[in-house]
C-alpha cells in the first residue's frame, strides 16, 4: 500500500473518533474493540507522517492536521456512500426521485412544485423527506437524496449543482405576548439585542455551537416550543411560518438579508428524472411565496 491510499475503514474510524473526542466511546459506536482502533489510529498517523490527535489524561483533542483530515474524510465518506446507493437505484427504473427540504421551510413553494410534477406524466414519483436544519447537503452527498430545496445563503451549497427559485424577505418569529410581537416590523438591532429574548443557537457543520446567550436547539419542534415559552426568537424566511404555533408571533425583519430558495442537486450527475422534475421546477419558479399575515 503507498504512503498516500486511505482505505475506507480507516476514514470511518478516524472520524468516529475525531467526532466523539473518546477512544471508548468511539469503539462502542464501531462494535469493534479499544485496542484495535488505537491501533489503527496510531497506524494512520504513521503512514501519513502527521499527528491527528492530542491525547492526555483530559481526553482527546484534534491537531490542525487532524481537523482537516475529519474534513476530507467525511468528503470521501459521502462520496463512496453516494456511489453505492446510486449504483443500487440505476437499475430500479420506478423508483421515485427522492427531494429533501427542511421541515415547514418553502411549504408553498413545495406544495406547487409537487402539483406541477404530478402534472407531467413523464415526471417520476416524488418522494419527499423532511429534514432538520443544515441536513440537506448531507443527505445529498451520501446519495440518500437526489435533489434537495436548499436556501441561500444560510445553506452549505459547495459541490451542488443550482436553480433559483424565488425569493422572499425574512421575519421575527416571537411569542404572542413579548413587547416586539406588537410592532408592524423590526430590524436586525431590535431582535439582536432584546436580553429577556436571545437567539436560539443552531449547530454548524461540524457540531459546535456559535457562541451566545440563546439556547442551543437541536430540532424545529424544540425550537418551537421554546419561541412559545419565552425564551428564544428567531428569524427565518417569511414562508417558512408554516409550522408556525398559536402562541408565535411573525413580525417582517425589514433589514434582513432576502433568502433564495434553490433547488439543488449533485454537479455533474444528471437523470431523466431530474430533467423532468426541472420542468415542474420551471413552472413555479420566480412565483413569490404568499404575503404573510398577522
Amino acid at each position: 500500500m503507498r504512503m498516500d491510499d486511505l482505505e475506507t475503514r480507516e476514514l470511518r474510524y478516524f472520524v468516529a473518533v475525531a467526532e466523539e473526542l473518546h477512544f471508548g466511546r468511539a469503539a462502542q459506536r464501531l462494535g469493534i474493540a479499544q485496542p484495535p482502533l488505537s491501533r489503527a489510529i496510531r497506524q494512520l498517523e504513521r503512514r501519513l507522517g502527521v499527528q491527528l490527535l492530542d491525547r492526555d489524561r483530559r481526553g482527546v483533542a484534534l491537531t490542525g492536521a487532524g481537523g482537516v483530515l475529519l474534513r476530507e474524510a467525511r468528503v470521501a465518506l459521502d462520496a463512496v456512500a453516494a456511489a453505492a446507493h446510486r449504483t443500487r437505484r440505476a437499475e430500479d427504473l420506478q423508483r421515485p426521485l427522492v427531494l429533501v427540504t427542511k421541515a415547514g421551510a418553502s411549504h408553498e413553494l413545495l406544495q406547487r412544485l409537487l402539483a406541477s410534477s404530478a402534472a407531467d406524466t413523464d415526471t417520476a414519483p416524488v418522494e419527499v423527506v423532511l429534514c432538520e436544519v443544515g441536513e440537506q447537503a448531507r443527505l445529498l452527498r451520501s446519495g440518500r437524496a437526489d435533489v434537495a430545496l436548499m436556501h441561500r445563503p444560510v445553506d452549505d451549497l459547495a459541490g451542488f449543482d443550482t436553480e433559483d427559485l424565488c425569493t422572499e424577505g425574512q421575519v421575527a418569529l416571537l411569542p404572542s405576548g413579548h413587547p416586539l410581537a406588537a410592532r408592524p416590523q423590526l430590524t436586525l438591532a431590535d431582535v439582536g439585542n432584546v436580553p429577556d429574548l436571545p437567539i436560539a443557537r443552531w449547530p454548524r457543520p461540524d457540531g459546535s455551537y456559535p457562541d451566545g446567550p440563546g439556547p442551543e436547539v437541536h430540532t424545529q419542534s424544540q425550537l418551537a416550543q421554546l419561541v412559545a415559552l419565552g425564551k428564544t426568537l428567531l428569524v427565518i424566511p417569511a414562508s417558512s411560518r408554516a409550522w408556525q404555533w398559536p402562541d408565535h408571533v411573525a413580525v417582517p425583519v425589514v433589514d434582513a438579508p432576502d433568502i433564495t430558495t434553490v433547488r439543488a442537486w449533485p454537479t455533474g450527475h444528471h437523470s431523466s428524472a431530474l430533467a423532468a422534475l426541472a420542468r415542474a421546477a420551471a413552472g413555479v419558479r420566480n412565483t413569490p411565496p404568499a404575503a404573510p399575515t398577522p
